[in-house]
């Protein structure tokens, strides 16, 4: 879905020091800042009145209270910092050892978007010390993610969670559901999918007439939808018995060390087709090009598990590259990508040949290495996690 400058910073430290050496003991002395106060738990006697989320929900038994949140602002920007305040009550004595977590996850999956872990009130007030009959307060920021998120808390120990009492009040793992912030995520994108007249020639040169009649789409950012640095624009189209994929990739340094199939293809540069032809939300197909027209293919029975490699997809692919391959001396134009996917090899096809109205969930994405070092994808439906396998924001493939 590196290259290090440690060195580079070393050698420069180096040569600072041997060419301006000085008398450590000259000049004026240095401000030395004050430690901060040691931090201090808030107790109350109750939660304000003006939390913007409200539980009761109980931890252990009935022994600790969550009462809520306050999120200030309640209506922040994505990527703004929020303040989050939780408020918690213990209603008998507490046991001492279990450290409190914060998670903000992903609404509809549940997965990690920023690991907000801490010591209650700044490790002032571990649980086992609470008043009984009090109000503790946990104040402290994250930042906002680029879509829609939800804060679960609550207090581990090892490898087990403290448990919550009610069923419906967390996520199936003892994590505490609290506010929800980020607005709704966008509407999932619609691909109108045209029948080809004629089938391409699967040559990489994109000079078909169904390319010219097929919709181009601009690749966004995977994260968040945001410009990105170079272009992608890909185009798809069908007949009874393929799926034609053409991607036009901008890339002024076209190159790749990997050149067996199935080879990780995935940790360099590469196009990649999601298909989820049931809808289903589970079984789906994963396949990718590089610019060596090296393959990769595999079936899903479900969300990233039991990824069977030794599925056979039976596509066909050819590539053009507009430069030469692996130099990085000069500048290339880029490459193009050409797939031809057969429907009777894909998992869970509800129809061969597919029919008009047929609507599939997929995903289109490209990853590109900036000057080889620093990663940027690219998506037909953003996914706002870090995760081209997030199944429920792949877009929509409409059969015409």
């Amino acid at each position: 879905m590196r290259a290090s400058t440690r060195l580079v910073s070393s050698l420069l430290m180096f040569s600072l020091l041997a060419t301006g050496c000085r008398d450590e003991q000259a000049g004026p002395k240095p401000r030395v800042k004050p430690p901060p106060p040691p931090a201090q738990a808030r107790v109350l006697a109750a939660a304000p009145e003006d939390l913007t989320f409200r539980s009761g929900a109980t931890f252990a038994g009935g022994a600790v209270r969550y009462l809520g949140s306050r999120v200030t602002p309640e209506r922040a920007r994505p990527g703004q910092p929020v303040r989050l305040a939780h408020y918690f009550e213990a209603l008998r004595p507490l046991p001492r050892g279990w450290d409190f977590f914060v998670h903000v996850v992903a609404p509809d999956t549940g997965q990690m978007l920023v690991n907000a872990d801490h010591g209650f009130a700044g490790g002032a007030a571990p649980l086992g010390s609470w008043p009984v009959g009090k109000v503790v307060e946990d104040v402290h920021t994250v930042d906002l993610p680029q879509g829609p998120a939800r804060v679960v808390l609550g207090f581990w120990r090892g490898n087990e969670r403290l448990a919550v009492d009610e069923p419906g009040a967390h996520d199936g793992a003892n994590r505490m559901l609290g506010p929800e912030f980020g607005g709704s995520a966008p509407a999932l994108p619609e691909y109108t999918l045209r029948r080809a007249a004629r089938a391409p020639v699967i040559d990489g040169v994109l000079d078909d007439a169904v390319w010219k009649e097929a919709t181009p789409v601009v690749l966004r950012g995977s994260f968040d939808g945001r410009p990105v640095a170079l272009r992608t624009e890909a185009r798809l189209a069908y007949d009874d018995a393929h799926l034609y994929v053409a991607f036009d990739v901008e890339d002024p340094d076209v190159w790749g060390t990997l050149r067996e199939r199935d080879a990780p293809i995935y940790e360099q540069e590469v196009v990649e087709v999601f298909l989820d032809a049931n809808a289903d939300g589970r079984t789906y197909n994963e396949l990718q090009v590089s610019p060596h027209n090296v393959i990769f293919d595999a079936y899903f029975p479900a969300r990233r598990q039991g990824m069977e490699l030794g599925w056979d997809s039976g596509m066909v692919t050819a590539v053009q590259v507009r430069g030469t391959l692996d130099d990085p001396t000069d500048r290339d134009q880029g490459w193009r990508a050409e797939l031809r996917i057969p429907f009777d090899r894909l998992a869970e096809v509800p129809h061969l040949p597919p029919r008009k109205g047929d609507r599939w969930r997929f995903n289109l994405y490209r990853l590109e290495h900036l000057e080889r070092r620093q990663v940027e994808g690219h998506a037909f439906s953003p996914l706002f996690v870090g995760d081209f396998h997030a199944l429920p924001r792949f877009g929509w493939l409409v059969f015409e």
